[in-house]
């Protein structure tokens, strides 16, 4: 089960890790599921990638919605290993945060532009109320007498 409305194409997952090893070269970064959630929550996050093979899901199933709440850009990525090894890791990662984008800026709005829209809904149209119809009248039942 994807936590993402979206996927991302191969080659904007590859823009995503090419984003923050840039980032961690000449910005800032911040590596891990708890890391991560402090920038979200402190609204410093510029973009947030979370690895879709983590187990169990519960670790970072609560990012997306709150990048979502924060207005932070989320995106799925592949890979923890792939993820971890942008991130200058030589361990695998649930999530990583690019914090100050550095020479990343460019990559990353490549990447916003990519994210097809589905976050943004269609106006919806007003509900018309109801009209409120009687119930339909039941026919008295006529009582039957018992035979003798």
């Amino acid at each position: 089960m994807s936590l993402f409305k979206f996927q991302l194409e191969k080659e904007n997952t590859e823009k995503v890790y090419e984003a923050i090893e840039i980032a961690r070269k000449t910005g800032k970064i911040k590596k891990g599921s708890n890391e991560v959630t402090k920038e979200v929550e402190r609204g410093t996050a510029k973009l947030v990638a979370i690895a879709e093979d983590i187990n169990p899901q519960e670790i970072i199933m609560h990012l997306p919605v709150l990048c979502e709440e924060k207005d932070i850009l989320c995106v799925p990525v592949p890979s923890k290993e792939d993820l971890g090894a942008s991130a200058g890791l030589q361990l695998s990662t649930a999530a990583v945060a690019i914090t100050v984008e550095g020479e990343a800026k460019k990559t990353i709005e490549e990447i916003k532009n990519a994210i097809p829209e589905t976050s943004e809904e269609k106006p919806k149209e007003e509900a018309k109320p109801e009209e409120k119809k009687e119930a339909p009248k039941e026919k008295p039942v006529k009582e039957e007498k018992p035979k003798k």
